[in-house]
């Protein structure tokens, strides 16, 4: 063994010769050292590669004591009141259609809902329903909340309820809501003027606080009783149903297929679960005063539903016909009519072109294809210069050897408008729904004149809203002439939406 640590000795004879015993001591140290060595490594690989959001989790260890579930917390500072999280994730419109169903589940459940933020596009990624390659929703809460107090500190924080209205909603009792921000301050017990400005130090108390009331929501250590569950089922295990007639946890339709089983070694795992039964009056969920959902995005796949089917219930028909559609605010609507009468001031068609994000940049062919199509049956009905509003995502100085470089140059038969990025009315209306701040005005819990003055006062952003994109649609819900938009985008969805409902003329 002194021959192993210590060089200045013989060393022994190469092992293919040796012929004495192996010292085992020697050996055992050697291998201990070796995999030592290789865990350390394995762990700043492991490391340096893992999303800051999650190893803030893992920071955590032992018992943990959230002093935001006292109990002068839950039943004194938050009235007793019980209320509905959730992450929502990808673009504006995936967010806004998650909004939708945190309103039904929230009503079916008779909770609060906490009205989240608008995140940067892409920022949080749920990852593929049909997949079974998704984030969990532990993963993708954590992971909301960080960037939740990130818009926060860098004054980009813009309330779903700044840009959609949900006045209506709000005033006939079909829900309560409560701001974001204001939630926060109350459970973690940090005041909004330091919650809504850059002074969260990393060392401060208020950051502390913060970082443990994510920690706490994101559900990673459990359920704790009477002040969190944590619902960890997703898209991968469960369709959410709500007393549509059928056998609370039979199986979905959908399944993953032979392959996807074998690989990831599953068997028939989806099922439907009623949301009330599983979750409401009388369930363990229903004592906690906080339920928190993981993603709350569905669409319909393979004739099922990726994770919400509840939407043709008719034991809530009222709530989902107010849920369906959700204007935009007032300043957004007035914004597009205004660009629609006094830009383009003639009948238009809207052609909304997503060319350039994920899957969409493999099929321009068929987009350009769609508004070729259009335009010919146009011209036909209506010969001479036809006015065509142009929505999308790739930049003017890239149109030429494409279609609408082909458009742009026929202006004979063609003029196409567009808002430009610098255009001097986004800027105005962006100061307009700023000052409205139409996202503080909602909350269940009331609220003192100190609060609301520090609310208006700290909590305003600085030009964290997307409101191009907002003005946007607003122009295609006002375009006589129809509307091209891109298939499986859920931009075009949404703008469809807003015409089928009239926004433009009910507004």
């Amino acid at each position: 063994m002194n021959n192993f640590f210590n060089p200045s000795r013989p060393s022994p004879r190469p092992w293919p010769n040796r012929k004495k015993q192996t010292d085992k001591s020697a050996i055992f140290l050697c291998s201990v050292s070796i995999l030592v060595v290789f865990f350390i490594v394995v762990f700043f690989i492991t490391y340096s590669e893992m999303p800051k959001s999650l190893f803030s989790i893992s920071a955590f260890s032992g018992s943990v004591q959230f002093p935001q579930c006292r109990s002068e917390i839950l039943t004194r500072t938050l009235l007793g009141q019980k209320f509905l999280w959730y992450a929502p994730h990808s673009g504006f419109s995936n967010q806004l259609s998650e909004f939708k169903n945190a309103l039904l589940m929230a009503g079916i459940l008779n909770r609060t809902l906490i009205i989240p933020p608008i995140l940067d596009h892409h920022a949080v990624a749920l990852g593929s329903c049909p997949k079974f390659r998704v984030l969990s929703p532990s993963e993708i809460r954590i992971s909301v909340w960080n960037h939740s107090i990130e818009l926060l500190k860098t004054d980009r924080y813009v309330s779903m309820a700044d840009i959609v209205d949900i006045s209506s909603l709000v005033s006939s009792s079909a829900v309560r809501v409560i701001d974001f921000r204001y939630f926060a301050s109350l459970l973690c017990g940090v005041d909004l003027e330091t919650l809504c400005t850059d002074d969260l130090a990393e060392q401060s108390q208020a950051y502390e606080s913060l970082k443990q009331c994510g920690y706490l929501l994101s559900g990673v250590r459990g359920n704790v009783d009477k002040c969190l569950y944590a619902v960890d089922e997703d898209c991968r295990t469960t369709v959410w149903t709500y007393k549509n007639g059928e056998a609370d946890g039979r199986l979905d339709s959908f399944q993953p297929d032979e392959k996807l089983k074998k690989k990831k070694k599953l068997s028939n795992v989806r099922r439907r679960r009623d949301v009330y039964k599983t979750l409401g009056h009388g369930t363990e969920a229903e004592s906690a005063a906080i339920l928190a959902f993981g993603s709350l995005f569905t669409a319909p796949y393979k004739g099922s539903e990726l994770y919400i089917d509840i939407h043709k219930s008719p034991k809530i028909k009222s709530l989902v016909e107010k849920v369906d559609f959700l204007p935009f605010v007032r300043e957004i609507m007035i914004a597009g009519k205004k660009f629609a009468s006094e830009t383009i001031k003639a009948p238009f068609l809207c052609a909304q072109l997503r060319l350039l994000d994920g899957q969409f940049k493999n099929h321009r062919e068929s987009t350009f294809t769609g508004l070729y199509q259009k335009l010919e049956a146009l011209s036909v009905k209506n010969p001479g210069l036809i006015n065509v509003f142009v929505m999308t995502d790739l930049p003017e100085f890239n149109w030429t050897g494409t279609y609408l470089g082909d458009l742009s140059k026929n202006s004979t038969n063609f003029k196409l408008h567009f808002i430009g990025e610098q255009d001097e009315f986004l800027a105005r209306t962006e100061h307009e729904l700023d000052s409205a701040s139409h996202g503080q005005k909602f909350g269940s819990i009331p609220m003192s004149l100190d609060s609301i003055k520090k609310m208006q006062t700290h909590c305003y952003p600085h030009g964290g809203s997307n409101v191009q994109l907002y003005i946007e649609e607003a122009v295609c819900s006002c375009a006589s002439l129809g509307f091209v938009g891109t298939p499986g985008s859920t931009i075009a969805d949404s703008v469809e939406m807003m015409r089928k409902y009239n926004a433009c003329s009910s507004s």
